[in-house]
């Protein structure tokens, strides 16, 4: 078993951390970022001072944070983790962050001796709660061995795509499937509702056919039943389709669909929507069209 440090205890850090808690390692967290939950502490979770102590204490580092920024604060800034790491330590970002500043991360980490791992997920709260996240892993092959019998506590389908930077290229390749698919339902369900359809029987006959989709299953089904309750929520979609766009304009290349799905999200921001679950698009394009899905 292992001391394991976890930064990051969101709507998916919990479940995530206590996954490994259950499999008998002792999870450690620091104070600088957010309060832990009660059911992570009364199953035996560690609490120090500063990352920098919480990367002293521990052998694995885990991070779970909303973007890159607190990342960044997290492993350079003042009593930073990378200030507490030494050689034979391993540092895991398991959040969606910049592609181009992940090589950075993972070059001053390994500076220090230590390895370095980014691993984003994909699966949201139900695939954290579930140990059925997909995780796309970007490192050296030893780092990633190390890292694999944890990776196996939190998920499913688990490939290591290349070297650190890679992991969160595949992610940001996921989101913008994810999104642009839960767009053109949302068109969908739109037009056959507006119709004059029933937009269940049409969901229903979808998902018989070739549209079918674990989305159209899933989201389609939110929006016809209006339970936008956040699985994964839009603030966090519009900062993952930022990524596509900041990467595509560094490299060059054009993501005219991106584009456009990301301005429905930032409609939805400003139509104080910003916290429903992603699939809350369909909202967007129900205004314009002065029709709800129902």
């Amino acid at each position: 078993m292992a001391d394991i440090g976890f930064i990051g205890l969101g709507i998916m850090g919990t479940p995530m951390a206590r996954h490994l808690q259950d499999a008998g390692h002792d999870v450690y967290t620091s104070k600088f970022f957010i309060e832990p939950r009660p059911e992570l502490i009364e199953n035996g979770l560690k609490i120090v001072d500063s990352p920098k102590a919480l990367a002293e204490k521990t052998d694995i580092i885990i991070l779970m944070l909303p973007d890159t920024p607190e990342v960044k604060d997290v492993l350079f800034g003042e009593s930073g983790v990378v200030f507490g790491l030494k050689a034979g330590k391993l540092v895991i970002d398991m959040s969606s962050i910049s592609p181009v500043e992940t090589k950075e991360f993972a070059k001053k980490v390994r500076e220090t001796g230590s390895e370095y791992i980014d691993a984003p997920v994909s699966g949201g709260e139900v695939g954290a709660k579930n140990a059925t996240l997909s995780i796309m892993a970007g490192g050296e092959q030893s780092a990633f061995d190390r890292a694999l019998p944890l990776f196996k506590l939190m998920g499913k389908n688990i490939t290591l795509v290349g070297d650190c930077g890679d992991g969160q290229v595949t992610k940001v390749a996921n989101q913008i499937i994810v999104a642009l698919t839960i767009e053109a339902i949302s068109e969908a369900l739109v037009l056959a509702s507006k119709a004059g359809a029933d937009p269940a029987r049409v969901r229903e006959a979808l998902m018989g056919g070739f549209a079918s989709s674990r989305i159209l299953e899933l989201h389609g089904d939110r929006m016809i039943k209006r339970t936008f309750e956040p699985g994964f929520r839009i603030s966090l979609h519009q900062k993952d389709l930022n990524l596509a766009l900041q990467s595509a304009k560094a490299l060059g290349v054009s993501l005219p669909n991106t584009a456009s799905t990301q301005e429905l999200f930032n409609s939805c921001a400003a139509n104080g929507d910003s916290g429903l679950d992603h699939s809350g698009l369909v909202k967007a394009l129900e205004r314009i069209a002065n029709h709800a899905v129902a």
